[in-house]
């Protein structure tokens, strides 16, 4: 017997799920580009929390962010 498929998308096409009738799982079959910039970008951020969380009790990872804030805002200052 065949299985139907559902195929939704929350967000008018820049994502599309696709699901066996009567399953809650769902597979993900297309993400837009503006989507997965999004996404990487969220995980990001997730990464830099985790890290800045890390450092709290971590002397040497807390010495290398104030090393790269440093860099960072030396070359800002420089290139205006």
């Amino acid at each position: 017997m065949n299985k139907s498929h559902v195929f939704e998308s929350p967000d008018g096409g820049k994502t599309i799920y696709r699901r066996t009738m009567g399953n809650a799982h769902r597979e993900l079959i297309f993400e837009a580009d503006e989507v997965k910039t999004l996404r990487n970008r969220v995980r990001d951020d997730q990464v830099w929390q985790e890290i800045r969380h890390a450092a709290e009790s971590d002397a040497q990872l807390a010495r290398m962010l104030e090393d790269v804030k440093v860099y960072y805002f030396l070359k800002r200052e420089n290139s205006y």
